[in-house]
């Protein structure tokens, strides 16, 4: 979600750069079934254009419509779509509707969270009532201080609180220059994740060789500076070469990042990690036991973009906790 909310947050400056009105729509509360939990939003401008989405499709045409009166009263609202007496998601949605209006204060401050790699949250103030009410809206808690969407936004007691909590941006290292980064880089990029390739300076590569990247850095081994590898973060040593993937293994001894991969059999990744305890036998147990090799899920993957698929599925199951299966085997809702 994190990445969704700086992508709509440029936008809308952007557009008030412009002198082009937008409005938020926010997924608020859900009764039932949905293809989006609470806390997805869409952006409606009174250009035509909008961006992001709040359904898989079946609703945004409906949102698009009733935010045509906030764009031109400038007064927040709520809708509801219910699911049960249409096709699609067996639920019923509640959207807040509000006009937005970022400031230099608030644009500054969430370039600081997003670069600093903050935590930070977002309170939606609404009912469950369709209608209009200027007391509708949302304000950003960032770094310790309360930002609202637009300048005459007050919070009413009176009204429902919708609480979101934003990690900071889910970041992928990857570590060498082949194909098979190639296809990863462009990949998790596409999911909206922050890449950094790290390729050892004896490689003919740049940056323009991986689409994607949001840095390209080729530092050598004990210049390696992994201070912003944190709990948001996954790593995958993939350099095809067992010297350079020891040092690099090496150089991370102090990181533990959300998932840990290297590409390669089972016997490769043994001799990888014996390598690397004879060069530094204090390696920690935790640091060993988080090392995922082969990285992937079993899908039959053979392609480079194959295989990109395969370890991202496995890097969302890790960080969410999840036993991959086929839907259609498992019980219960969907989204857990």
């Amino acid at each position: 979600m994190t990445h969704e909310i700086k992508h709509l947050i440029e936008l809308i400056w952007d557009a008030q750069m412009q002198n082009i009105k937008s409005v938020l729509a926010t997924v608020v509360a859900l009764e039932g079934s949905s293809y989006r939990r609470p806390g997805v939003r869409m952006l409606i401008q009174n250009n035509g254009k909008t961006f992001g989405a709040v359904s898989g499709g079946c609703v945004e045409k409906e949102v698009q419509l009733q935010a045509q009166s906030v764009l031109t009263s400038g007064v927040s609202k709520v809708m509801t779509y219910d699911g049960r007496l249409r096709l699609g998601c067996e639920g019923v949605i509640y959207i807040l509707i509000e006009p937005v209006n970022i400031t230099q204060d608030l644009k500054t401050q969430f370039e600081t969270v997003f670069r600093e790699r903050l935590t930070f949250e977002s309170e939606s103030f609404y009912t469950k009532q369709e209608g209009t009410n200027s007391a509708y809206g949302t304000q950003f808690k960032l770094s310790g201080k309360t930002y609202p969407l637009r300048d005459d936004f007050f919070v009413s007691n009176k009204l429902e609180t919708f609480t979101y909590s934003f990690n900071p941006l889910f970041q992928l290292y990857l570590f060498g220059a082949e194909h098979d980064t190639v296809c990863l880089c462009q990949a998790a990029a596409f999911l909206g994740w922050q890449v950094t390739v790290v390729v050892a300076p004896d490689e003919a590569k740049t940056k323009a060789f991986f689409k994607g990247a949001h840095e390209f850095i080729t530092p050598t081994f004990d210049q390696l500076d992994v201070s912003s590898i944190d709990n948001q973060t996954a790593v995958i040593l993939l350099t095809h070469s067992f010297n350079k993937d020891v040092q690099y293994l090496l150089a991370l001894a102090a990181t533990l990042p959300a998932y840990f991969g290297i590409l390669g059999p089972k016997h490769r990744r043994e001799r990888v990690l014996e390598k690397a305890l004879e060069y530094k036998p204090e390696l920690s147990i935790d640091f060993l036991e988080q090392i995922h090799g082969p990285a992937g899920i079993n899908i039959g993957a053979e392609s480079a973009p194959e295989i990109a698929v395969s370890i991202l599925a496995e890097i969302l199951s890790v960080i969410r906790n999840q036993k991959p299966v086929q839907l259609r085997e498992k019980s219960g809702r969907i989204h857990d």
